[in-house]
């Protein structure tokens, strides 16, 4: 890979940085339609197109071959940081950004991301998420040479440097910042001296606290071991992977080390690489970086008031414990953490970890001061909406869906043949038990029609508050990622004026949760304002029924009986006061019985 480097506030770009055609602008618009006899003609220079392109196959149609989107590998991350430390010692100089040429083409608009690295300081620990997030995101990462020793305080003031920069020119745009590590305590330290700028911070495995009961006797040891152990390990010992993983399983003591080093001894031949990265004084002085920048950050936290996503790692967790992360989501006001629990150390360079699909996850990409939940969506990729099919197939089988619609003559065909494709559309209908019947709409409307359609949701599965005993952020990931909006009237108009699909349920949590004796009850209020604000952007309204669900089971404890059992009282009560209140409602927990698998959900659309 080729890039240019320069000591600047930001890096220079290379004429090759611009990609030609790159098709996967088609998931960034959520108005842009890929129907089976759709015509659209691109002019944009900067993709460099100017054709008719007739689209004739449904991206979500076929997804049992779809794979993940070739990615580069750890081997090239280590033959790039190989070009970096070059063997004659020639890594040296200050500090400096640098932009990777695979992430030239992006979406217009696009925010910038700063990229902090963590212990190994090459500033490729994204490589293997370039490509995406160059489609979104205009990417800077800071590269640390082997021999540069500037301490925490003097790496502040150059991000700072590069922060102010960028929003002086820019101020309406957030500022993402990625550090991992070394990188998330010096991106901290950053929104802290600067809380009147916007940035969004993600941070993987990030450390605060010094963990002196591993890193300590580390220390020690590298103090006391000469300079030429390393060298002497690779070119008389002939240290390899074989015998690397023999010293693995000896003993479970270094159970630890087979995710965190492991992958980067697939080869005897990345040995010398990773020598040439972490020779035994740059190590020591990395060490020290760390512990210094994480005391600043620390002393800090108070003031941090940047939007924040923490991600851990399941595994290999040598530098940080649980109670640290729950301390710093308890002193960062707007902070969401998550847990991979698969993975190690290394996130981003790990296979499955794809920052993109997380942030879309989380909600967490905008191009604005806030969030707007229509503008700012991105479609999912054939391979993400893989994923969430899969993840409900289960729920499929049992169900069974049907879905009928009517045709302009009036015929009833079981399809969505009678769905029309324009929008604005906006569908109205019952919520059954629990709400689950949208997850088959979602799936249906975009395999059978490619039409995203999204739901309207109540903003619990959007926000919550620290402490909470609501359920997880990640439990309503395949939710956002599908499309679902919070309910308000403004997403509402959006949305219509954006000319969506939109799913409307009247009746809400109400309905959804309903008690027993209420099985298709409609709670739906006297006056609606939804049917004011459709006629304004002449939409077309299709109410549908679904029927099926309710007659799965049989209720054994509804709202009424729970509160009268104290313990389910008192949590009723307080996770009702943390979530938002859209009207005369409340959260209860159902518990069901006498399941019957022979029944199906009908949906009927007129």
């Amino acid at each position: 890979m080729a890039m240019t480097i320069t000591d600047g506030v930001s890096p220079t770009f290379s004429s090759a940085s611009t990609r030609a055609s790159n098709l996967h602008f088609c998931f960034w618009n959520s108005t842009q339609r890929l129907t089976s006899v759709a015509f659209d003609r691109l002019t944009s220079r900067k993709f460099g197109i100017d054709v008719k392109l007739k689209a004739t196959v449904n991206p979500y149609s076929y997804t049992e071959e779809v794979r993940p989107e070739e990615r580069k590998s750890l081997t090239d991350f280590l033959v790039e940081a190989g070009d970096f430390v070059r063997s004659d010692g020639g890594d040296s100089g200050p500090p400096r950004w640098f932009s990777p040429l695979e992430c030239g083409a992006r979406a217009p608009g696009s925010p910038l991301l700063l990229y902090l690295p963590g212990i190994d300081g090459t500033g490729l620990g994204l490589i293997r998420q370039h490509k995406r997030l160059g489609e979104i995101f205009d990417i800077w990462c800071l590269h640390f040479p082997v021999k540069d020793r500037t301490p925490a305080r003097d790496l502040v003031k150059l991000i700072e440097k590069t922060v102010r920069s960028e929003h002086y020119h820019f101020p309406n745009r957030p500022i993402y910042i990625v550090g991992e590590s070394i990188g998330a305590s010096l991106a901290l330290d950053v929104a802290a001296s600067n809380p009147d700028i916007d940035l969004v911070l993600i941070l993987a495995n990030p450390v605060t606290r010094f963990n002196n009961f591993m890193l300590q006797p580390l220390l020690g040891l590298l103090e006391i071991l000469p300079d030429e152990v390393p060298s002497l390990i690779t070119e008389n010992f002939r240290f390899n992977q074989e015998m690397f993983e023999t010293m693995l399983n000896e003993t479970d003591a270094v159970q630890m080390g087979r995710g965190l080093l492991g992958d980067f001894f697939a080869t005897s031949s990345n040995l010398p690489t990773l020598i040439r990265i972490f020779p035994k004084d740059t190590l020591l002085w990395k060490l020290q970086l760390l512990k210094s920048a994480s005391a600043s950050a620390n002393s800090q936290m108070d003031t941090v008031n940047a939007q924040t996503l923490i991600l851990l790692s399941g595994r290999d967790q040598w530098l940080m414990n649980k109670e640290d992360i729950e301390r710093l989501r308890g002193a960062l006001p707007r902070c969401e953490v998550r847990e991979l629990e698969h993975n190690g150390q290394f996130l981003f360079l790990e296979d499955g970890v794809d920052l993109v699909t997380i942030i879309k996850r989380a909600y967490y990409y905008r191009r604005g001061k806030s969030l707007d939940y229509i503008s700012d969506y991105i479609l999912p990729t054939p391979f993400e909406f893989k994923e969430y099919e899969e993840s409900q197939r289960l729920l499929t089988a049992v169900t069974s869906p049907v879905f009928l619609s009517t045709l302009n003559n009036g015929a009833v065909v079981r399809s969505l043949a009678g769905i029309p494709s324009e929008g604005p559309v906006l569908y109205v209908g019952n919520h059954m038990l629990l709400g689950i019947e949208l997850h088959a709409i979602a799936v249906h409307f975009l395999k059978e029609r490619n039409i995203l359609l999204r739901g309207l949701a109540h903003p619990l599965m959007f926000t919550k508050k620290f402490g909470s005993k609501l359920p997880d952020m990640q439990l309503y990931d395949l939710f956002r990622i599908i499309g679902a909006v919070p309910v308000s009237g403004m997403n509402f108009y959006k949305l219509l004026r954006s000319k969506a699909h939109v799913a409307l349920y009247p009746g809400g949590v109400r309905e959804a949760l309903h008690r027993k004796g209420e099985e298709y009850k409609l709670f739906w209020p006297e006056h609606s304002e939804f049917v004011r604000i459709a006629s304004k952007f002449g939409a077309k309204i299709i109410p549908y029924g679904a029927v099926g669900e309710d007659d799965l089971c049989e209720m054994v404890l509804d709202y009424d009986d729970q509160m009268k059992i104290p313990f389910l009282k008192n949590l009723i009560e307080e996770i009702t006061q943390d979530s938002v209140n859209l009207s005369d409602e409340n959260i209860w927990l159902g518990t069901m019985k006498k399941a019957n698998w022979e029944n199906k959900i009908c949906m009927c659309l007129e």
